[in-house]
């Protein structure tokens, strides 16, 4: 295992925080301070960690009354969770996105982790070549689909 670096330990405490509230609503300078890192490193984060794609929603507003606000996106069961993903998806999925859907899948019980490495293994840009992005994005509606049906 890796070592951990500033961006692992304030995801880590940000997703306490969630554990413990519904919404959170935090100060960019207040975490920058706990962490020792600029404000832009606090936005890093949350940018790359707290993505719609991972399962949250975040609200921000900058200046010296700013705050951000994060909230884990819960569904009523699985068949909504499926249908806001093939409702939102585009018609190409960055790799990024892809193996962020994929973990979602895995974190709502929906896929093994054995299930989401095969099908996060087929769909690099090795495999798929030059038009991975849409290809991705119909590979990941056939499996939404087919999960969908399981659910039934």
């Amino acid at each position: 295992m890796g070592m951990k670096n500033t961006s692992d330990y304030i995801e880590e405490y940000i997703k306490a925080i969630l554990e413990q509230v519904s919404v959170a609503e935090l100060k960019r300078s207040e975490l920058a301070s706990r962490f020792e890192v600029v404000p832009s490193q606090i936005n890093y984060v949350i940018k790359t960690r707290f993505t719609a794609s991972r399962g949250y929603i975040v609200e921000s507003k900058r200046g010296g009354g700013g705050y951000i606000r994060i909230g884990r996106v819960t569904f009523s069961d699985k068949h909504e969770l499926i249908y806001d993903l093939l409702q939102n998806m585009g018609e190409e999925l960055s790799w990024v996105v892809y193996s962020d859907i994929l973990q979602l899948l895995f974190d709502e019980g929906l896929m093994t982790e054995r299930e989401g490495n095969l099908v996060l293994a087929m769909g690099t840009d090795e495999v798929l070549g030059q038009d991975a992005g849409p290809i991705r994005a119909q590979m990941l509606r056939q499996v939404l689909r087919r999960l969908d049906r399981k659910e039934k």
